[in-house]
């Protein structure tokens, strides 16, 4: 089409558009020479009878991510920002369709729940459908709060130790899984043997002692004697003292 213009002048793109618009309708009256008609004609008995509408709704782009965990409060982390999840999901692993206004969570081929996207100027903020809690509200989210208040009613040290692992973390939601893990020693053991563990712990270089720190000292029933056990005092087995514990976390 263009070609067929290269000795043409045109001052605006308007003209040539034009002119090229010509072409293209006299490129399509022109007759086939090996069977009636032309693509005009063809276009007009059999194509533009099959056209159907565009859809109503813009065509959105969308990503996926997949295997994203729901929390224990309910709510799965996207962008920085908390999204809740029905909550007989709490703990699984959920896929997300992600558009330019709309967050999507699905699991498997279930589309579970939908939220409008907060602006990404906002962080650590939640979204909550009412509809993903439990009827009468009878389920009560982990917070902060309550996790306080829990590791208090242990005693003093688990309180610190609880303290120290939300100090070491960015984001408080973050502190959520190790300070629970820490917490539910106690039902394996009893609140005392953890809060003596916790007491332990903290005389120990560990700037904030984990369950991974909490436990062996549980095991091997260290918090009983009152101090951790070097190699060296041993009369059976073995027992890593408490540096062998600091791993990275000092």
């Amino acid at each position: 089409m263009i070609a067929g213009l290269r000795q043409e002048q045109f001052t605006s793109l308007v003209q040539l558009r034009a002119r090229i618009r010509e072409q293209i309708d006299a490129y399509n009256r022109q007759p086939f020479q090996k069977r009636e008609g032309s693509r005009l004609s063809v276009f007009t008995a059999e194509e533009k009878p099959l056209l159907q509408p565009l859809p109503a709704v813009t065509f959105e782009i969308s990503t996926w991510t997949y295997g994203r965990k729901v929390g224990r409060n309910g709510h799965l982390v996207w962008a920085k920002n908390f999204y809740s999840v029905p909550f007989t999901h709490i703990g699984a692993h959920v896929d997300l369709r992600v558009t330019d206004t709309m967050l999507e969570i699905y699991r498997g081929d279930e589309r579970l729940t939908s939220h409008l996207l907060l602006p990404v100027t906002m962080t650590n903020q939640y979204r909550t459908n009412e509809a993903d809690l439990p009827e009468g509200h009878s389920w009560q989210a982990w917070d902060r709060a309550r996790i306080d208040a829990w590791a208090l009613r242990m005693g003093p040290a688990t309180g610190t130790v609880i303290e120290k692992i939300f100090q070491s973390v960015r984001i408080e939601e973050a502190g959520y899984d190790p300070a629970l893990a820490v917490l539910r020693l106690s039902r394996r053991f009893s609140p005392a043997r953890v809060e003596a563990a916790c007491q332990l712990a903290l005389r120990g270089p560990i700037r904030s002692p984990r369950y991974a720190h909490l436990r062996p000292i549980l095991d091997t029933g260290q918090d009983k004697t009152g101090h951790v056990e070097d190699p060296d005092d041993e009369d059976g087995g073995y027992v890593r003292g408490s540096s062998y514990y600091a791993g990275g976390t000092r």
